[in-house]
Formats: structure tokens, sequence, C-alpha cells
């Protein structure tokens, strides 16, 4: 089975991609927590305040994403690259080999 190589190859594209799915979400929850509590002790506990502080955490977390998250979402690019570029050269190879028989 492949995701259990040895090399890891497969598995550093899961870790990647799952490290960096985590922190995206603990950031929004972090983002989203503090934008409710601070709208609800200002508008008090409605269902407007509520959904008003889904969308602004939600935008708020996107946009620090893109600065705090920089490090793990490249490594998960590279990551995917990697893998991409020889999953195109086993191609490649097996294309070569097949022509030639």
């Amino acid at each position: 089975m492949p995701a259990y190589r040895a090399d890891g190859n497969i598995l550093s594209v899961v870790k990647h991609f799952v490290v960096y799915t985590v922190l995206r979400i603990a950031l929004f929850i972090a983002c989203w927590a503090v934008v409710a509590g601070i709208a609800t002790l200002i508008f008090g506990a409605s269902t407007q305040v509520g959904v008003w502080s889904f969308v602004i955490g939600a935008v708020l977390s996107s946009l620090l994403s893109l600065r705090l998250l920089e490090g793990p979402r490249e490594r998960f690019a590279q990551s995917v690259e990697a893998r991409a570029s020889r999953a195109s050269a086993r191609f490649e190879e097996l294309k070569t080999s097949e022509d030639s028989d």
C-alpha cells in the first residue's frame, strides 16, 4: 500500500496538508472567538451577532493566514510539487518504455 512507504513521499504530503489544515481551523476558531466575544459584550447575544461574528471571523482568519501561515503553506506546496514532478517523471518513463516495446 503506497501510504506506508518507508521514504515518506505520500506521508509527507499528507502530513503537511494536515498541519496546514489544523492551523487554518485553529486560526479561524481563535478569530471567531475573539470577534464573537467582543461583539457579544458590545451588542449582546443574538443570532445576528453570531452570524456576523462568524463572517467577520472567517474573513479575518483568511487575511491573517496569508501572513501567519506562509511557512506551512509553502512546505505543503513544495511537497505537492515534488510529488507531482516524481509522478510526471514516472509517467514519462513508463511511456518511453512502452514506446520502445
